[in-house]
C-alpha cells in the first residue's frame, strides 16, 4: 500500500516540477529600454527631469548618446549612475561615437564608472565615413580593413575592463562600398566574437533592404542588442507598433540573434509629435508584442 501510495504521489506532484522547470530553462524577456538620443534636445535642458519623466512611462533599461569632457549630460559619472539607480533606472549602454584609439581608455573608464554594460560604436569611427547633408545620407569610405581594426582593439580594451563591445548599424553598412565590399559582413566575417558583437538597428537594416533573419542565420548569437523603431507610409522613422516593420517575425528569432536588451529609439518625430510622446506610444505596444 505504500509503495502504490507514493506512485500516485509521485504522479500528482509530477507536472508541477515539469512546469517549474520549464519556467526556469524559459530565457526571461528583457526589461523594456529607451535611449536618450530620441530626448536629446529636452535632456540639454533638464536632464534629470526628462530621466523622471522616462522612468514614469515604465522604461528601465537606459542608453545614454551625450559624453563630453568626462561627463555623461554634464554629471560625474558616478552621479550619473547614482542618479539613475534613485529612479528605478539601469545604465545599460552608452554610444561613445567619438571614440578614437587615442581616446578609448578614458571613454571606457568612464563608462564602467557609470556603470554601463555595453560601449557601442555607432558610427564608423575616427571619421570613416562621409555626410551629405543635401539628402541626409552618410556613406562609409572604402578603409573598412582600417575600421575594422579600430573596432577589435577597442572591443579588446573594453573586454579588459569587464564591458561588452556592440557596433551599430545605419543602412550603408549594408551597401556595397566602391571596392564592391559589404561593410556589415566584412566586420561579421573579421572582428573577434569575444570582443565585438553587434546592436542591429531594425529601421536602417530594413531600410537598407537586408533581412535581419538571414543576418541571425548567418552570424547566430552576434546581435546581443536591437534598436526598435517603426518606418511609417514614407519612409520616416515611426513609434514601435505603428508603421510597416514586422517585429513579430523578428522577434521569433531572437534567440537565434543572441538578443540579451533592446532599445526603444526614434531619431525624429513628424507631425508635430513630441519626441516623449513618440516613446509613450511605443512603450504601450511593447506588450503586443511581448515585451513588456
Amino acid at each position: 500500500m505504500k509503495t502504490i501510495y507514493s506512485l500516485k504521489r509521485f504522479w500528482i506532484i509530477l507536472p508541477a516540477v515539469l512546469l517549474l522547470a520549464s519556467c526556469q530553462s524559459a530565457p526571461d524577456t528583457p526589461a523594456p529600454g529607451a535611449t536618450l538620443y530620441t530626448v536629446r534636445d529636452l535632456m540639454d535642458e533638464d536632464p534629470k527631469g526628462v530621466l523622471r519623466q522616462v522612468a514614469d512611462l515604465g522604461y528601465v533599461n537606459i542608453e545614454a548618446t551625450n559624453y563630453a569632457d568626462g561627463k555623461f549630460y554634464g554629471m560625474e559619472p558616478t552621479a550619473f549612475k547614482e542618479y539613475l539607480e534613485s529612479l528605478g533606472l539601469v545604465p545599460m549602454s552608452v554610444h561613445q561615437g567619438g571614440v578614437t584609439l587615442e581616446n578609448a581608455d578614458q571613454m571606457i573608464a568612464d563608462s564602467k564608472a557609470a556603470g554601463f554594460r555595453y560601449f557601442v560604436i555607432p558610427i564608423p569611427p575616427m571619421g570613416h565615413f562621409k555626410f551629405d547633408p543635401q539628402t541626409r545620407t552618410m556613406s562609409m569610405s572604402e578603409d573598412v580593413e582600417e575600421v575594422t581594426h579600430i573596432i577589435n582593439t577597442v572591443g579588446e580594451k573594453c573586454k579588459a575592463a569587464g564591458l561588452q563591445l556592440l557596433y551599430h548599424n545605419h543602412d550603408f553598412e549594408f551597401k556595397e562600398n566602391a571596392a564592391g565590399v559589404v561593410p556589415m559582413d566584412y566586420f561579421l566575417e573579421h572582428t573577434d566574437p569575444e570582443v565585438v558583437n553587434f546592436q542591429m538597428d531594425l529601421y536602417w537594416v530594413t531600410r537598407a533592404g537586408a533581412d535581419p533573419l538571414e543576418y541571425f542565420e548567418k552570424y547566430p548569437g552576434r546581435f546581443k542588442s536591437w534598436h526598435l523603431k517603426d518606418m511609417d507610409s514614407q519612409g520616416r522613422f515611426a513609434p514601435v507598433g505603428t508603421g510597416s516593420i514586422d517585429f513579430k517575425r523578428i522577434l521569433a528569432k531572437s534567440g537565434q540573434a543572441g538578443l540579451e536588451y533592446y532599445i526603444v529609439e526614434q531619431d525624429m518625430t513628424f507631425d508635430g509629435m513630441q519626441p516623449l510622446e513618440a516613446i509613450r506610444i511605443s512603450f504601450g505596444n511593447l506588450e503586443e508584442l511581448g515585451l513588456r
